[in-house]
């Protein structure tokens, strides 16, 4: 179905047990896989994979139950759609493509497999950018009104089956649209056709359920995954790229949040909203290829 927005890309579906990945891979040289964040699909690179392309293997995945990737359903523990598991993903979807070790740029949840990536599998990637986020045991430490305020869908998300699965039944399509103009400063940033593929996936029931599964995790199993990283004193060992929104007004920065993470950090700050790579694609791409350039 996204064809049109990556010329030249192979569309490939990959078994991976209980999940099968769609996702679509084009360009040559070293291998830079692309993890996009809620409520999007990989659709949300289609302004910067392309260019990326000319450098590296680029693969955009949908993640488990994103788009048109498939999973099971939530488990009690969610670890069906914990970052770990998503990563573990990721490791299975790359190793079929015949990449043992990769870069790694991720936004919002994507970031959040990104880091998760970075920790389980240190040997598997070579470079991580990061955009927009801080890392969820930081999220929910420094979490407060403001932030309650404008992402309320992390604590929606996070009740019980199946209240938040009911609220979304209710209108997808406005509720989608709503959040999209949340999350951006420029709405038209995000293009019709773009948008209509965010609506196709965010239409059905089993995507909708997987987007509030994944943010059931957050705030519970990601977040104990965390903290036994930071009592275990695991740090993420390849070199670190982290940018965010201007707008954001995190205390401390997200530089100085990450250096307690990882060894490697550098970074700063884009005049955009929160959907960075649709918003701001040339600065992303001035920010993120000499990155990769250097470290992939």
């Amino acid at each position: 179905m996204s064809a049109a927005f990556f010329p030249g890309f192979a569309v490939h579906r990959v078994a991976l047990g209980d999940a099968t990945i769609h996702a679509e891979v084009g360009g040559s040289g070293p291998p830079l896989l692309l993890l996009h964040g809620y409520p999007q699909t990989h659709v949300a690179w289609h302004r910067i994979a392309p260019v990326l392309a000319r450098h590296f293997t680029v693969v955009t995945p949908d993640l488990r139950g994103y788009g048109d990737s498939t999973g099971p359903g939530g488990d009690p523990l969610h670890i069906h759609h914990c970052k770990r598991t998503l990563a573990g993903d990721q490791i299975g979807l790359m190793q079929a493509l015949g990449f043992e070790r990769f870069a790694v740029v991720g936004h919002d949840r994507g970031a959040r497999v990104g880091y998760r990536l970075c920790l389980d599998r240190p040997e598997a990637v070579s470079a991580f950018t990061s955009l927009t986020v801080i890392p969820t045991e930081a999220m929910w430490q420094r979490a407060g009104m403001a932030f309650g305020l404008k992402a309320f869908h992390w604590y929606l998300f996070a009740q019980p089956f199946d209240l938040p699965e009911r609220m979304l039944r209710a209108d997808p399509a406005y509720y989608l649209d709503w959040s999209l103009r949340n999350a951006v400063l420029k709405f038209d940033a995000i293009t019709p056709e773009a948008l209509a593929e965010y609506h196709r996936a965010f239409a059905r029931e089993s995507v909708r359920h997987a987007m509030v599964e994944d943010y059931r995790a957050a705030a519970s199993i990601d977040l104990q995954h965390d903290r036994d990283d930071l009592a275990a004193g695991r740090r993420i060992a390849c070199p670190l790229q982290v940018l965010w929104c201007a707008s954001n007004t995190a205390t401390p920065d997200p530089l100085e949040i990450w250096r307690t993470w990882a060894d490697q950090v550098e970074g700063g700050t884009i005049d955009c909203g929160h959907l960075m790579a649709e918003e701001a694609p040339d600065e992303v791409l001035a920010r993120v290829l000499p990155f990769l350039q250097r470290h992939a």
